[in-house]
């Protein structure tokens, strides 16, 4: 058995470089369960929304819902039950630093989970706050 330097090496079994990789960009994120039933809702109520909002001018930050009209910003939280990103350190650290920067934007920020938008908790609360806006 002889030895091979790293550079004949490479030589012999060069590195293949033209995989292509899914970029981000590529595959449009799927809305979750709560979020179509929650579009459903403003739908039915009459109340203008935008999906996949981005609210910030540097970041890449989203938010799932604008009503539109106002600085409104909803969000519907996936996977609290199940250990999702939200609930995790780093996931939760960053939704901290999104909603503050958002809220120092002037937006007004609410949270919800799947269930309370099932149950009707979040429409009732959106009506009421575009009421009174």
């Amino acid at each position: 058995m002889s030895s091979v330097s790293i550079a004949e090496y490479r030589k012999l079994f060069p590195i293949k470089k033209n995989k292509k990789r899914r970029s981000a960009k590529q595959v449009a994120r799927q809305p979750s369960v709560g979020e179509m039933v929650l579009a459903t809702h403003l739908r039915a109520c009459k109340i203008g929304f935008e999906q996949e909002y981005k609210f910030h001018p540097d970041r890449k930050w989203r938010a799932d819902f604008l009503i539109t009209g106002t600085k409104i910003l909803i969000e519907v939280e996936g996977g609290i039950w199940s250990g999702g990103r939200h609930t995790r350190g780093k996931g939760y650290i960053g939704d901290m630093e999104k909603y503050n920067s958002a809220a120092m934007m002037g937006f007004t920020v609410l949270r919800f989970s799947t269930e309370q938008v099932k149950a009707g908790v979040a429409i009732k609360q959106i009506e009421q706050l575009v009421g009174e806006k």
